[in-house]
């Protein structure tokens, strides 16, 4: 509940700005992605501000996920097989539990029966 709750402090500003924003910078702008001729480029691409903006905004979030994914590659990997070996730990004191019961009833079935009664003398 907690959480839902700071996400809704903090993700209605957060939308709250984006719309100004978007409000703000509703005129288009053309990015030229020609260099060598920039007053008649081959490719150009006429959009909203505020596209422009939210596209890199989007694209800052992706590439920063993605760096912080790849750099922790090495953790994930460690915890794996550390878990891998966990499970064969815990499957070798399984097997050795099992022999370890099979062990005592076979032995239980040498010995002789406990008495019920215990003399008092």
């Amino acid at each position: 509940m907690l959480k839902r709750i700071l996400t809704v402090l903090i993700a209605l500003p957060v939308a709250a700005a984006l719309i100004t924003l978007a409000v703000a910078n509703r005129h288009a702008v053309t990015l030229a992605l020609d260099p060598f001729n920039p007053s008649a480029p081959l490719v150009s691409l006429s959009l909203p501000f505020y596209v422009y903006l939210l596209g890199a905004l989007t694209l800052g979030v992706i590439l920063g996920g993605f760096s912080t994914w790849m750099s922790q590659a090495r953790w994930r990997r460690r915890a794996r097989n550390l878990s891998a070996e966990a499970r064969r730990w815990q499957s070798e004191a399984d097997r050795l539990a099992r022999e370890r019961d099979a062990s005592i009833a076979g032995r239980g079935r040498d010995l002789p029966a406990p008495e019920t009664e215990r003399d008092a003398a």
